[in-house]
């Protein structure tokens, strides 16, 4: 069976290893507690856009994206919204 394309706003991935690999790389390329950059933070927030609690995630809009640890001392992206409250989400559920 082929791989299946993922499609996160206008890139495509072939296939799921590579679109993780892809922001595995991003979520690395920044110190903990960095704003993501705005070239950054446009594909996170179609990134973001597919998650399956995306409206939860999202709530009053996305004011920046963030580096930052989640559980068990992992990092992770964190959606920091325009009232100022935030909220982590895992790229890998939003594909």
């Amino acid at each position: 069976m082929p791989a299946k394309p993922v499609n996160i706003g206008s890139i495509v991935f072939p296939k799921k290893g590579d679109a993780t690999a892809f922001f595995q790389s991003m979520l690395y390329k920044y110190e903990l507690g960095d704003k993501v950059s705005d070239e950054d933070a446009n594909v996170l927030s179609a990134l973001v856009s597919n998650h399956p609690e995306a409206a939860a995630k999202i709530g009053v809009g996305i004011a920046s994206f963030s580096v930052r640890t989640a559980d068990f001392g992992t990092r992770c992206f964190w959606v920091n919204r325009s009232d100022g409250s935030t909220e982590k989400f895992s790229f890998r559920a939003c594909y």
